[in-house]
């Protein structure tokens, strides 16, 4: 059983060597534990200082691609370096380490295929009255979306099985936190939640440098995984408003018309004939929406099969830099020669 502890990390150059100081070498149930690093394009010394600290895997992105991306890089490089469990943790410190234990005990008792930390927001000092009350929003939403209770839809800190990490996909760039969650909820996938600590804050959150900005791109995300997910619901719903509104205005001519006073409503006719209109084409591009969403599904089925088919042994040491991560202008390092090599697709 192998544990890979990855961190997507974007100028952690300052904060990365405490996060890696507390980081375990050795947990419970478990025979090995590495750790990766995913350099999302930092202009400062966070490779040098990742390689320093003896990270197993390092791979750095040419440029700065946002936190959603670096972390699905991670995953895959986590995967082809045949991690059983990922623990996504920040390169910040903002959570404790201690807890990762207790982080991948639902797992190695195949209680959960996902567990998310859920952080004490109530008590946490830094975080202003605001912040908190848009968390618990935030998380309520994500929990109606998703049908998990899950009490921390925001938090990073979360232990992944195997299994589960194959068939995540993310599509958007600001954060993948939401959307895993609501993902792996609508998926069927056994999610929990455990309890964690957090560390003092070491720097202002990157995520939340606006708090409109932060509402605004939060709730697309939501409303665009819904739509990913129950395209039919989305648009049927909208079409059965606009169909009905369009057959009471249609009632109300009649009955105008039938009294004899039709002539003075006709705009109640016009009026019905495009709610009603609208209406159908909303049904329809439902149908259509479905019909696509079965076909995305059948996807990931597909990409779940290629990653079965593919070994699940660990590489061995002195082959770790002739591994191909098949990512688009993506580098990867081995710690123990500390150099970084470009690879290509074969």
């Amino acid at each position: 059983m192998k544990v890979i502890i990855q961190i997507p990390c974007y100028k952690e150059e300052a904060t990365l060597p405490i996060t890696l100081g507390a980081l375990p070498r050795k947990l419970p149930g478990i025979e090995s534990v590495e750790w990766l690093i995913v350099d999302d394009g930092s202009t400062d010394r966070t490779a040098d200082v990742a390689l320093a600290h003896g990270v197993d895997h390092l791979v750095r992105l040419p440029c700065n691609q946002g936190l959603a991306k670096s972390f699905m890089v991670g995953i895959e490089a986590c995967l082809k370096a045949g991690a059983d469990i990922i623990v996504n943790t920040d390169g910040d410190n903002q959570y404790c380490a201690d807890d990762i234990p207790k982080l991948i005990q639902p797992i190695l008792d195949d209680e959960a295929e996902m567990v998310i930390g859920a952080r004490p927001i109530a008590d946490i000092e830094h975080f202003s009255g605001l912040k908190k009350c848009l968390q618990k929003i935030g998380s309520w939403v994500v929990r109606l979306a998703s049908k998990a209770d899950i009490p921390d839809a925001p938090s990073g800190f979360r232990a992944i099985s195997r299994e589960a990490a194959m068939r995540l996909n993310v599509f958007t760039e600001y954060t993948y936190t939401l959307e895993t969650t609501i993902q792996a909820g609508r998926s069927g996938m056994a999610i929990t939640s455990v309890p964690i600590r957090t560390n003092e804050c070491l720097r202002p959150s990157r995520l939340v440098r606006s708090i409109p900005r932060y509402i605004h791109r939060s709730v697309m995300t939501i409303l665009r995984i819904f739509i990913t997910y129950r395209p039919f619901r989305f648009f049927a719903f909208q079409g059965v408003v606009s169909s009905g509104f369009g057959f009471l205005l249609g009632l109300r001519f009649l009955f105008f018309y039938f009294t004899g006073r039709g002539s003075g409503h006709i705009q109640s006719l016009i009026l019905a004939a495009l709610l009603l209109g609208v209406g159908f084409f909303l049904i329809v591009a439902g149908v259509l929406a479905d019909l696509i969403a079965v076909n995305r599904k059948m996807l990931e089925d597909l990409k779940w099969r290629l990653w079965n088919l593919e070994k699940r042994e660990p590489v061995e040491a002195e082959k770790k830099h002739k591994m191909l991560w098949n990512l688009s202008e993506t580098y990867y390092s081995d710690a123990g020669k500390r150099e970084s090599v470009r690879t290509s697709s074969e």
